[in-house]
């Protein structure tokens, strides 16, 4: 019996992908970081900057990616608990981000 956990498959929208090419090469590799960990350890992510659920949102969560400005935020929603999918909706600044 494996205790090893099983990941989470996370896709990127066409938007979110656009603007995480234009991101901030330091920007680039915390989004980077922050994928990896979705991928493995699911949506939650409390140990994530400004982490929390959005109100009025079902399942869907977001987090900062640095602080000062401009601020990076990404924001992710769970499409499917029992098959584990969820995707990344926006990466980009706190000023357009969709809530």
């Amino acid at each position: 019996m494996s205790t090893e956990k099983t990941a989470w498959d996370v896709g990127v929208t066409n938007k979110a992908r656009k603007n995480k090419d234009s991101l901030p090469p330091e920007i680039e590799l915390a989004f980077m970081a922050l994928f990896k960990a979705l991928q493995q350890d699911g949506p939650i992510q409390p140990r994530r900057r400004n982490f929390g659920k959005l109100e009025g949102k079902k399942d869907t969560w977001h987090c900062h990616l640095n602080s000062g400005r401009p601020t990076y935020v990404v924001v992710w929603k769970v499409l499917n608990k029992q098959e584990k999918l969820m995707e990344i909706l926006y990466v980009g600044t706190h000023e357009n981000a969709p809530y």
